[in-house]
């Protein structure tokens, strides 16, 4: 398809004698919101790494743009990654640095060295997350460790934003935050994706908040047993979740609803 942006096919992921990933398929297309959810351990992080080429397949292929990322020198590496941006569970933030030096690193990676340039990098990732100066003057010149979580959260992904990536990967962005925080940071990804409408932004989250997953989504699929055991929009998810009985319902309908209601019984089993 010509939208397709990532493709994996029939992937396999084995760790030693530990098997992830047991034929994964899937295209992600461009411009899309994808949400992937599941347990944890079954292979959610692991996709991640091989769309950017930090672990391989152990048979099958990962495409990018229709070129095999396994087959890629270091140079196509650092070309492809180039093209991504992470949001990571606890922010990652340099605690050395200041929060202007936290945003400005990616800008000088990418060659930009004219202070002045830099520190408009900085003023306009911050206004993009809900921290511009006119509310908080002091912002660029605070360490990490002089923020909240929520703030760290946002701090990150203004720095996440100054590579100027075509793909945002977010992985577990509302872990640690309380409801309305998370609230907060979905509106936040939904807001990312609508200030990079030009560059036709596609995102991909992994989370266990269904509520991130609901309001972010355009597509969710679930992980399970190292393939995609469902996949459909929110409002699928929504209504399978939403029956009061689940007599009649096909197997994948059953995980579907055990998931989103973080039920112990049902056909997924729980992880001791």
């Amino acid at each position: 398809m010509s939208d397709a942006l990532i493709t994996l096919d029939e992937v396999h992921k084995s760790f030693g004698a530990v098997t992830v990933l047991r034929g994964l398929t899937l295209t992600v297309q461009r411009g899309e919101t994808l949400v992937v959810i599941g347990q944890s351990g079954v292979g959610k992080s692991v996709t991640l790494r091989l769309f950017l080429g930090l672990l391989a397949p152990t048979t099958g292929e990962c495409r990018f743009q229709g070129r095999d990322i396994a087959a890629m020198d270091e140079d196509d590496l650092t070309e492809l990654r180039s093209h991504f941006a992470m949001l990571f569970q606890n922010g990652a933030l340099f605690d050395s640095m200041t929060i202007a030096q936290n945003i400005a690193f990616p800008a000088q990676l990418r060659g930009v060295k004219n202070r002045d340039e830099l520190q408009g990098i900085v003023e306009e990732k911050l206004y993009q997350v809900g921290l511009g100066k006119a509310r908080f003057p002091d912002m660029p010149d605070k360490m990490p460790s002089m923020v909240s979580g929520g703030q760290r959260k946002r701090i990150a992904l203004a720095r996440a934003l100054a590579q100027e990536p075509e793909i945002m990967l977010y992985d577990e962005p509302t872990t640690g935050l309380d409801p309305i925080m998370s609230d907060a940071v979905a509106d936040l990804i939904i807001a990312t994706r609508q200030h990079l409408a030009h560059k036709n932004l596609t995102s991909i989250v992994i989370t266990h908040d269904m509520q991130v997953a609901f309001k972010t989504g355009d597509r969710i699929i679930m992980l399970n047993a190292g393939v995609i055991a469902a996949a459909g929009t929110p409002d699928y998810f929504r209504e399978i979740s939403a029956r009061p009985d689940a007599d009649g319902m096909s197997e994948k309908e059953l995980m579907i609803r055990q998931f989103v209601r973080g039920e112990a019984r049902g056909p997924i089993q729980a992880v001791q």
